[in-house]
């Protein structure tokens, strides 16, 4: 399924890029949170013609891309962005804001694609980041991501603050995976556990079909008949008196 992302999303893409995901990862993700739309062929081809105009507004030469060069290189690229106390973010700076931030700022346009920006700025600090604006011709930004409302405090403080973060995110990482060990030596006893007091019970099963007695061969007896019972004797008949 192809949508047009509305925003940047790591390791998918930069907004207004036309990209093929699972239909169900659009589904349920991405078009619910706004984060893309479907890809019909009339928003593509807009899309297409606001590119093209764009791409005239970049260096066309390499002598314009030095030009470029020296601009962009002069100061600090400054963003004001929401921040919590330990320095990350409430959301991120993406390629796409950085274009459009140098567009704001020094009305140079560049390409988002081609800045080198594996993955989404997600706390403050000061951040040198290339773009490619010419063939062979590479500037490298230099940006200072400043909590919103407030400065950049002392490099050796954000090193301390990055260190500390960097360590507590080890230490989870190794609970977690500690935790995922022991849940499966847990469950691998419990399963030797039952194959233990399955082999016991085929055991004893086994042992008492061996132990049962052998019913006696008894031989075939022929029924006995009763023996006749013997005559009363008769009682003598009375004689007549002479």
């Amino acid at each position: 399924m192809q949508v047009i992302l509305r925003q940047d999303v790591d390791k998918l893409g930069l907004r207004g890029e036309v990209v093929d995901v699972a239909a169900g990862y659009a589904r349920n993700y991405l078009l619910p949170r706004k984060l893309a739309e479907t890809a019909t062929p009339g928003k593509v081809a807009e899309l297409r013609k606001h590119e093209d105009k764009r791409a005239r507004q970049e260096a066309q030469t390499s002598d314009q891309a030095q030009e470029i060069v020296t601009r962009l290189e002069a100061e600090e690229i400054r963003f004001d962005v929401p921040a919590g106390e330990t320095g990350t973010l409430f959301g991120s700076v993406t390629a796409t804001d950085i274009a459009e931030k140098v567009w704001a700022d020094r009305r140079v346009r560049i390409d988002r694609r081609k800045i080198e920006l594996p993955e989404s700025i997600k706390r403050i600090g000061r951040h040198q980041v290339p773009v490619e604006l010419f063939a062979d011709v590479t500037a490298t930004l230099r940006l200072a991501i400043v909590p919103e409302g407030g400065e950049l405090p002392p490099e050796e403080e954000l090193e301390a603050i990055a260190a500390a973060e960097a360590e507590a995110e080890a230490e989870a990482q190794a609970q977690a995976e500690a935790e995922h060990v022991e849940a499966e030596a847990e469950i691998q006893a419990l399963v030797e556990e039952d194959e233990g007091e399955a082999e016991e019970e085929i055991q004893a099963e086994t042992e008492t079909s061996d132990e049962a007695p052998a019913e006696p061969d008894t031989p075939d007896e022929a029924p006995v008949e009763p023996e006749p019972a013997e005559p009363e004797p008769a009682e003598p008949e009375p004689q007549p008196e002479p």
